[in-house]
Parts: structure tokens; sequence; C-alpha cells
């Protein structure tokens, strides 16, 4: 069975790890995909257009690489023109592309956070407003409704040391998701966030800080990315009817992550009068047990994974 017969793909970062194992997914069950990879290093430093045409190459027939660097001005344009043009429909974007530049928040550099929030939000806003016009044109006049999976991450949601330009990008990555699957929804379009678990250069780059850090790393490297691209494809598929979520993909295990909503709550009027450290022990009583940890996401999901 080829369930995307008929359907076109647009794929960032799908030359390699994560991105690659989404685009053979879809692929090889009947997608004509659009590999829009620049090849460009984990910092985002450099540009290597063979990545994406050496796995174009590998695929054959109904796909196509883009290689210029989407975070220019035009060229999300560029990449869904490409889909239109070559294969006469973009039904599927999938944002995956993303880079690294960490540093503790009393090192951080001022450019280094411009350029992971232009590469790794800016451009998947950018990309979505793009696709979006083509995938509600389509949709109005009677295809299959489009879907849209934005890759996250748990370091957006949870945090981890030294990540905050990388966390905070993809947290914005979570508020885009929500916000492009409400504009959407009428036209039957979904979009749904990914957190992935697996090995890839993003795992590589890890620099543990201590052994629960270390161990992480060690289970995540033994974790191929095919789990991640199969749950990808379903996200992609008509069968899906989810929208807004935010999942995680780790071996056999799928998340369904909860989303920020009050956890508690207690009346102004309580509050009256009350100095800091009156307003402390109301607030201390009545939020009690209800505070986040700061447990990172590293050592929140340092146990064995499922294969």
């Amino acid at each position: 069975m080829n369930p995307f017969e008929g359907r076109v793909a647009l794929v960032t970062g799908g030359g390699r790890g994560i991105g690659l194992a989404i685009v053979q997914a879809l692929h090889s069950q009947g997608a004509s995909v659009v590999v829009a990879d620049s090849g460009t290093s984990i910092g985002g430093d450099g540009l290597d257009p063979s990545v994406a045409e050496v796995a174009v190459a590998s695929l054959g027939t109904r796909a196509a690489a883009f290689t210029a660097d989407l975070a220019l001005p035009g060229a999300p344009e560029a990449a869904v023109g490409l889909a239109l043009d070559r294969f006469g429909a973009l039904d599927i974007v999938v944002n995956n592309a993303a880079i690294l530049r960490d540093a503790f928040i009393f090192k951080a550099r001022q450019q280094d956070w411009e350029q992971v929030l232009r590469v790794n939000l800016m451009t998947p806003l950018a990309m979505l407003a793009a696709a979006s016009p083509a995938l509600r044109g389509q949709a109005k006049a009677g295809r299959a409704p489009g879907r849209i999976v934005n890759i996250v991450s748990s370091a957006g949601l949870i945090g981890n040391l030294g990540q905050s330009a990388y966390a905070s990008a993809k947290a914005g990555l979570v508020g885009l998701t929500r916000v492009v699957a409400m504009d959407l929804a009428r036209s039957g379009i979904t979009c749904n966030a990914l957190a992935p678990f697996a090995a890839t250069r993003v795992t590589e780059s890890i620099q543990p800080a201590n052994e629960a850090q270390a161990e992480y790393k060690a289970r995540a490297l033994r974790v191929p990315a095919d789990y991640v691209a199969r749950f990808t494809a379903y996200l992609c598929s008509d069968a899906n009817r989810f929208n807004g979520q935010i999942f995680g993909v780790r071996g056999r295990e799928i998340f369904l992550f909860s989303q920020p909503r009050p956890a508690a709550r207690i009346l102004a009027a309580t509050l009256a009068d009350a100095d800091a450290l009156s307003l402390g022990q109301v607030l201390e009583t009545a939020f009690a047990g209800q505070s986040t940890s700061l447990a990172t996401d590293l050592e929140l999901f340092n146990t064995e994974p499922v294969l």
C-alpha cells in the first residue's frame, strides 16, 4: 500500500539524520519529496549542496533537492515554488532543520542567539507563511487537507543546561504550532509538534556535564531515527486526526505531552495588604506540591529506551 501516493512533501533538513529518515519513510510510501537542506554544520556554518543532492540521488524518482539557505529572504517561497512547479502540489511540510550554539547564559553571545532563533524559529515561521496559501487553496479546491509537523525538542519543553538559545527557539516553535493549528483548522489542515529521541548530530554534540547526562547520551545514541520517521509519517497521513498536540517518540515509546494550563489558583482577596513574608507563606501553602522542578530533560528521560 502507498498511503502517500500523489502527495507531495517538503522536509527541511532532509538530507541527514532524522530529516533523511522522514524523507525516506514518506517517499517509500508513495510521496514525492522536496529535500530542503543547505548542508550546513550543526553550528550553522558553511554550506554543502551535495548533502541534499546525494539524498535525492539515492531516492531516484519523485524527489528534488533544494539547496539554498532557507534562512535567506525569499528562500522558503522558492522551496514551495519548487514543489508546486515540479510535482504540481504541496501537501506536507515538515520543519526539521535546526542548529545548535550552546553556552551558559553568562557566556552567551547575542550573535549566536540571533542565528539559532533565525534558523530554528524564524525559518519555520517563514516556511509556513509561504506554504499555507497553497495548502489552504488546495483544500478549498477539494484536495485532501494538508499536514504540518514541526520537529521540536524536550529541551524547549523542559529545559537543559547551556541551551538557552536552542530551548527558547524550540519553545517558540511549540507556540507557533499551536497558533498555526488554530489558524488552519477550518481548512482541515493539521499542525502538530514532535520531540524526537534518537541518534542525531544534536545527540552526538551533547557534552555531558555529569554522569547522568553521559548515561543519557549513551542511551540516546542507540535509538535509530526510523521510529521518529514512522510516527512523523502517521502525523502526515490522512489517518491523523490530532491537531495542535505535542508528541514525543523514543524507540517504541510514544509520549503525548501536557501543555501549560493553570495548575492552581488563589483569590486576590487572600493577598490584601499582605507583605512579602505573609504573601510567601500564603503562596507556599496554596501551591504546595504544584511547582515544577528544575530537572533537565536529560535527567527526566534518563531511562532505558524500549526498542
